[in-house]
């Protein structure tokens, strides 16, 4: 591959161009696919063809594909279904250009991870889906994921420890003397630089449902000079009420992740406990 087809290929993965974001979401029809996907993620073509009714079923699947290309939704098949889920990530940038100083608590809540690997279906459609490129190699996204000396710059200002060997525990802490846990969990698979799935346990909510655990996966394919990182979130409860905030949780963390390795800088997001105080 010659240097002008490597940066084609970048061009061609940069899908959350903040001009692109803003002339997807000027078109009402999509901005009402984009509201019918934030009631409910995870849904299909026929489902969402319901929140336009005087539209063609192709018409609703050109405007899916501007919200696709645009980044602002990622889709994700199960069999022969196709589900469209909302990704937060690039209205997040924008969020975090012009409004981060003002960002909102960070909340979420996740379920028995039971549910996930035992009683669940590993056919049923997973709750979230999140897909960033980021201009980095494998090996350095799989370092600022994996090291807790870079994800205290992205990651709520919290270290994680690991080995990272599959069967061991991690944990995220808070960058403070009394180092306190923010979340735990337990390293199923781990495929440097391309894959990591692990268990998910939020110790910062108290309540029963945050006691529970879910399931989290990172996809890192390269893309020429870029990276796609694929992020997918299983086994939530959709009916929990604190479910919603895990959203904008990735959205800030992917979002903080992508500014760290392309610019150098980390943005400065408040973290639960600094919004709590």
């Amino acid at each position: 591959m010659d240097t002008e087809q490597v940066f084609k290929a970048l061009a061609d993965a940069n899908r959350m161009d903040t001009e692109q974001v803003f002339k997807a979401l000027a078109d009402a029809n999509r901005r009402t696919l984009l509201d019918r996907l934030f009631q409910r993620d995870g849904q299909t073509l026929g489902e969402l063809q319901s929140a336009l009714p005087d539209m063609t079923r192709f018409g609703v699947m050109k405007h899916l594909q501007v919200l696709e290309t645009a980044g602002l939704i990622t889709t994700h098949k199960v069999g022969r279904e196709k589900f469209h889920y909302l990704n937060t990530v690039p209205i997040q940038q924008v969020y975090d250009r012009w409004v981060s100083k003002f960002s909102q608590p960070w909340a979420r809540s996740l379920v028995d991870l039971k549910t996930v690997l035992e009683e669940t279906p590993m056919t049923e459609k997973p709750n979230h889906v999140y897909e960033v490129f980021i201009k980095t190699t494998p090996e350095q996204l799989w370092n600022a994921l994996t090291q807790g000396d870079i994800t205290r710059l992205y990651y709520f200002g919290t270290r994680v420890k690991s080995d990272w060997k599959p069967g061991s525990a991690y944990a995220y802490h808070y960058d403070s003397p009394e180092a306190q846990v923010m979340l735990e969990g337990e390293v199923l698979e781990a495929d440097p630089p391309r894959k990591l799935v692990t268990t998910f346990r939020p110790v910062w909510n108290d309540s029963p449902e945050g006691q529970r655990t879910s399931r989290v996966t990172f996809e890192i394919e390269q893309l020429g000079p870029a990276c796609r990182l694929v992020l997918t979130h299983s086994g939530l409860n959709p009916d929990a009420p604190l479910t919603m905030g895990i959203g904008s949780g990735w959205a800030q963390i992917l979002s903080g992740l992508k500014t760290l390795l392309e610019t150098g800088d980390p943005l400065v997001i408040a973290t639960p406990q600094a919004e709590e105080a």
